[in-house]
C-alpha cells in the first residue's frame, strides 16, 4: 500500500495568512511571505487537536477577569471554584510559561469610568444584574438606586448571596464596606469601577503582576474588541501581536466577542484548548 505523501497548505490572504503541513500541524508564525525563512525563535505548542506554532514576538498571553469582584471570598466566591482554580493555573504555569518563551503578559480587565456609565446600553447593565424598587416608589432622577431598592438578577428576581441580600445593585453601584480574610473592613468601592478594591487584580495574581512588562488594559464590554476600535486593538496593533492565548474567567465571553469581529485578524486561542 502506498504511503500518503505529505502536503503542505497556504490559508488566508497575503496580508494575514498560515501555514499548515500534514506532518507539522499549523504554523501561526506570520512571516511577511510564505516563501520567507523564519529567523525569529518559534515555539511549538502540543493542543487538543493539531500542534500550532507560533513566534513568541508576536503573541500575548491575555487574562480575563481575574478581579476581586469574580474571585473574592469577601464578595460570596466559593473557595476552590473555577476561578480560583484557573488563578493557580495561571500563578504555577501559564505566567511562567509564557515569560519564559518571551510572550507578552496582558491583563484585560473591566475598569469603567464616568462617561461609560452614562452610555452603558441597558443590554450590557443587564448582565450584572440591577435593581428594584417597590412600585409605589419613585425612580431617582440620576437613574441611581434609591434607599427602598434591592439587587436582582438579569431575571429581575431578588438576588441573595450566602443568605444575605447583595450587596451590588448593578454595574458603577456601590458595593459598600467588604471584610477581608484578615477581618480588615474596606471600602468595595463602585462596582468595577477604574482603580476600586472590587477591580483590583485577585491578590494571588496582583504578586506576580509586572507593572514593568506586563501590560494592564480596562475594558468597557464582555470582549475588549468591539466596535471600530478599543484600547486593547490599539495595543496589539502597537505592539504588532497577532496570537493571542485567552485565559482566567470568562474567557468564552471575550473569546466568542473577539470571534464575532469579522473584520479583526488575530489568532484566538483558549488556554483550555491546550495539552
Amino acid at each position: 500500500m502506498a504511503t500518503e505523501k505529505a502536503r503542505k497548505s497556504l490559508i488566508g490572504s497575503p496580508g494575514n495568512f498560515w501555514l499548515h503541513h500534514t506532518n507539522h500541524g499549523f504554523n501561526l508564525t506570520h512571516p511577511s511571505s510564505p516563501r520567507e525563512p523564519i529567523t525569529t525563535p518559534t515555539l511549538t505548542i502540543e493542543t487538543t487537536t493539531s500542534p500550532i506554532t507560533v513566534d513568541p514576538s508576536k503573541s500575548a498571553l491575555v487574562i480575563i477577569d481575574m478581579q476581586n469582584f469574580f474571585l473574592s471570598t469577601a464578595l460570596g466566591r466559593t473557595p476552590g471554584g473555577p476561578g480560583h482554580k484557573a488563578s493557580d493555573n495561571l500563578f504555577t504555569h501559564a505566567i511562567p510559561a509564557a515569560r519564559k518563551a518571551g510572550m507578552k503578559v496582558v491583563w484585560l480587565n473591566w475598569g469603567l469610568t464616568e462617561e461609560d456609565l452614562k452610555t452603558m446600553p441597558p443590554a450590557v447593565r443587564r448582565c450584572f444584574g440591577f435593581f428594584a424598587i417597590p412600585e409605589g416608589e419613585e425612580f431617582e432622577r440620576d437613574f441611581s438606586p434609591g434607599p427602598k431598592s434591592v439587587g436582582v438578577d438579569r431575571f429581575g428576581v431578588p438576588r441573595n448571596e450566602h443568605g444575605k441580600e447583595a450587596m451590588y445593585h448593578g454595574l458603577g453601584a456601590p458595593c459598600g464596606s467588604v471584610t477581608l480574610d484578615s477581618g480588615e473592613t474596606i471600602a468595595g468601592g463602585d462596582l468595577l469601577v477604574r482603580e476600586s478594591w472590587n477591580a483590583d487584580i485577585y491578590p494571588p495574581l496582583k504578586e506576580v503582576y509586572n507593572s514593568t512588562s506586563d501590560a494592564w488594559i480596562h475594558k468597557n464590554r464582555m470582549s475588549g474588541l468591539w466596535g471600530s476600535s478599543t484600547p486593547f486593538q490599539a495595543f496589539l496593533e502597537k505592539e504588532g501581536l497577532k496570537t493571542l492565548f485567552f485565559a482566567g474567567v470568562n474567557t468564552d465571553q471575550v473569546y466568542v466577542g473577539v470571534a464575532k469581529q469579522d473584520g479583526m485578524s488575530w489568532d484566538e486561542l483558549d488556554y483550555n484548548e491546550l495539552s
